[in-house]
């Protein structure tokens, strides 16, 4: 944003809005306080007006168009005032405080939650620098991206869902935002307008579908569209704007003999319009299924609007009467509700040309809720459309909001995240129907035991077998759309471990390892204080009172765990390892006596052999700068009066040397001596979280290597930098080692670092 003044002139669009903006809320909401909206305005007026944006359009422009957004879902005064506000707090300097002196706890809520929603802006491909260092050549600087990248999705995410969880209105507000920051997107450069584009794709959309809220996907669909393939969406736009006139004749005559047909029936006061398919899903259909735009025929869709249930189902059988329906092309959406709350009779006919046609039929009720999704829901709130349509959308949102929950608290870390989400929210769906006729969505091959636990934990639990139509199915059965699902349960039945290989849902996942936690437990608090007392026995600790369960108590919060048993499960199960908790335990004043399964001792120069020049057995030490060990290519530099100095032969002070003292530079063959390893330096860039320090000490646990010294560094981006001072034996012990480094999932890069400090 650039500082400049804002005349008169171009504060009279901005008013004119806000008039647009109380001329709805008055609509929709007559007994909702109009002047909150008014000061919400004249606040974030003031501290926006020495601001423009990127288009060169005053900043203001921007929060009255969410808050018109907004307003066309029929959100409440507070969620539109939430809306005019959502960016002072980050933009100008305003404290949260002051917005809840203001405008109350309720607005300044809001207002916080979508300002702990901003999205990173920089360039997540930003090249990597580490304490001074270069990337070593065989890093993938791809996969480098693809994780950093990862990381801060995953962190974007998990923001979006606590608020979420807290308050579904923020995300309400935070998708009229992004909506408008696509509708104004030209104004970008354009490599930052398809990373947007992109991340408006697999996050926004798919969240606003999850949401319900159609009419913001599909715009941000296609605008997402449009900057993220522009070639693709420039050439379908103009193909379907070549076939406009002649579908819009289509549409008409089709209309025509419907509306005439249903008042020839008794249906009167009824709204029939043509819904043309939006490019994105137009253009996703050609893709699946392989087709040309010369191929795909059903273009627009008719949207017929009655009063009652009753109408949907006397409208459909004169659609069915008036055109023959297609086999297969029929969905009851009004019996079996979605699970975002949309409601609606789909049916595909042979229309008045011979060519498909798509018919949906719904009450306004319905229609509300469909084009709003949950906003619907704050609709029905404030005018008390009656008890039982509340207390449904209360029902759909205390599900959701669990579901967010259960997201959060079932991933380790955050590539686990990462994946449960786009296992659970963006993949593929099925809908499936329970006994009684509600209706669940789960992810593509999901299994009777995923839908189990999504009815309860206890239903899953006690799962012995499954119906899906009335016939017992194996419980590994992928589930189709359609299917009616009876869950078979028995009181004294358990999970079982083989579950895990079939069930696709997090959720489900991860109920099924707390149960088999839970049943493990007491052998599990005998497994960890024995891996204990043989980790502090190899270590040369001493046990006295070391394992006392009141030390065990003082240091469990340091894990997240409550008490001393929590801890010895923990790391009896393998969640927290004993060498971790022996560090926490250890008096300062006992050191460490950690020796390597090697058969080998630390290093002793004194017994190391190099051959410089043809002379064996030369007086040398290792430099600190680079630290070489035996399998490096090194060089010798001849010291004034200190003997020779061994550097790697990419040490930087090595090439200085090169070009300065060449003639002080020898040829070295250098052998490592019986029973020896050498201490090297490593950084490692990885996503912070709690438990890395343990995983990590693991792996090199399992690799026999020991940790001497180990420093951490934080950073803003959610990523901490590990510089780790081990003892290796040669090179190939190092390269195994950085191999199983990187098998873990929160590990960008693993490097041999430059300096001994």
């Amino acid at each position: 944003m650039i500082n400049m003044e804002v005349n008169n002139m171009e504060m009279e669009e901005p008013y004119q809005k806000l008039q647009l903006l109380l001329d709805a809320l008055r609509k929709y909401h007559p007994e909702d306080d109009a002047d909150i909206v008014r000061k919400a305005y004249a606040f974030a007026a003031e501290k926006h007006s020495n601001q423009i944006r990127r288009s060169g359009e005053p900043y203001i422009n921007h929060p009255l168009a969410v808050a018109l957004i907004l307003a066309e879902l029929e959100m409440d005064a507070s969620t539109l005032a939430a809306g005019l506000l959502h960016d002072v707090v980050e933009d100008t300097g305003v404290t949260n405080d002051e917005i809840s002196q203001l405008f109350g706890k309720e607005i300044s809520t809001l207002v916080d939650g979508v300002t702990k929603l901003k999205i990173v802006e920089e360039d997540p491909f930003t090249p990597l620098s580490i304490s001074g260092t270069v990337l070593t050549p065989d890093v993938d600087d791809a996969l480098v991206r693809r994780k950093v990248e990862m990381i801060k999705s995953a962190a974007n995410l998990r923001k979006i869902f606590i608020a979420m969880a807290r308050d579904l209105r923020v995300m309400v507000i935070k998708l009229a935002d992004r909506l408008h920051n696509m509708r104004t997107l030209g104004a970008m450069p354009e490599p930052k307008r398809k990373r947007i584009a992109e991340e408006t794709l697999q996050i926004f959309a798919p969240l606003a579908h999850r949401l319900g809220i159609w009419q913001i996907k599909f715009e941000l669909e296609d605008l997402a569209f449009k900057y993220s393939e522009p070639e693709q969406y420039s050439k379908l736009a103009q193909q379907v704007a070549q076939t406009r006139s002649e579908r819009e004749d289509e549409v008409e005559e089709a209309i025509t003999s419907l509306r005439e047909r249903l008042e020839m029936e008794g249906v009167s006061d009824v709204h029939i319009t043509g819904r043309p398919k939006h490019l994105y899903s137009i253009y996703q259909k050609m893709l699946k299924q392989e087709l040309d735009f010369k191929d795909i025929f059903d273009l627009v869709a008719l949207r017929v609007i009655v009063h009652t249930r009753q109408e949907c189902y006397h409208a459909l059988g004169i659609v069915s009467a008036l055109w023959t329906p297609i086999h297969g092309m029929y969905s009851d959406y009004i019996a079996r509700s979605k699970s975002n709350m949309y409601q609606s009779l789909h049916i595909k006919v042979i229309g008045p040309r011979n060519k498909p046609i798509e018919i949906q039929i719904r009450t306004w009720e319905m229609h509300r809720t469909a084009e709003f999704g949950v906003a619907a829901h704050w609709a029905y709130k404030e005018k008390g459309e009656g008890g039982k349509n509340t207390d449904q959308f209360e029902r759909k949102l205390s599900w959701l909001r669990q579901q967010l929950f259960d997201w959060q608290t079932d991933a380790r870390d955050s590539g686990e995240f990462l994946r449960s989400v786009t296992e659970d929210l963006f993949s593929d769906q099925v809908f499936v129907f329970s006994p009684k006729g509600d209706v669940l969505d789960l992810p593509f091959g999901a299994t009777p035991v995923d839908f189990a636990y999504r009815i309860h934990s206890d239903v899953g639990n006690h799962t012995v077998g499954a119906k899906v139509n009335g016939k017992m199915v194996p419980l590994s059965y992928a589930l189709k759309n359609g299917d009616v699902v009876d869950i078979i349960t028995r009181s004294n039945s358990n999970p079982s471990r083989d579950w895990l290989a079939f069930t696709k849902t997090s959720h489900a996942k991860s109920k099924i390892k707390a149960y088999l936690r839970r049943e493990t437990y007491d052998m599990n608090i005998l497994q960890g204080r024995e891996m204990l007392q043989k980790e502090a026995e190899k270590e040369g600790i001493d046990l006295q009172g070391l394992l006392k369960d009141e030390a065990l108590k003082s240091i469990a919060p340091l894990f997240n765990l409550p008490g001393e048993e929590e801890l010895l499960a923990a790391v009896g199960y393998g969640t927290v390892t004993a060498a971790s908790v022996l560090h926490r335990l250890r008096p300062e004043d006992q050191p460490l006596q950690r020796k390597l399964v090697l058969g080998r001792g630390r290093s002793d120069e004194s017994k190391l052999r190099i051959t410089a020049g043809n002379v064996d057995n030369v007086m040398f030490r290792r430099s600190t700068c680079c630290m070489p060990i035996p399998g490096d290519e090194v060089v010798g530099y001849i010291t004034r009066g200190r003997g020779m100095s061994l550097h790697r032969k990419e040490c930087p002070n090595a090439q200085h040397y090169e070009k300065t003292e060449p003639e002080r530079l020898t040829f070295v063959q250098y052998e490592g001596g019986d029973n020896q390893v050498y201490s090297v330096r490593l950084l490692l860039l990885t996503s912070d979280r709690t438990g890395l320090l343990a995983d990590v000490g693991a792996v090199f646990g399992e690799m026999k290597t020991n940790i001497t010294a180990v420093r951490t560094q934080s950073h803003r981006d959610g990523t901490v930098t590990l510089s780790i001072f081990a003892e290796v034996k040669d090179v190939d012990h190092l390269n195994r080692l950085f191999i199983a480094v990187r098998r873990l999932s929160d590990v960008i890069t693993i490097e041999r670092a430059f300096g001994g400090r």
